[in-house]
């Protein structure tokens, strides 16, 4: 599963981490993730992220 970075201010969403603050289990792949996730470091949405290669 791929790694994604948020365009805003560079927090890396890993899905091997998921992100257990917010209730995302590990395991769970970005594309995944409920339409309203936000980034738990900035709050910007899903559309701000891109793939990390």
């Amino acid at each position: 599963m791929k790694k994604y970075v948020c365009d805003v201010c560079g927090y890396i969403y890993d899905p091997e981490i998921g992100d257990p603050d917010s209730g995302i289990e590990p395991g769970m792949a970005f594309e995944d993730l409920p339409d309203d996730w936000v980034c738990p470091d900035c709050g910007a949405g899903k559309g701000e992220f891109s793939a990390v290669e």
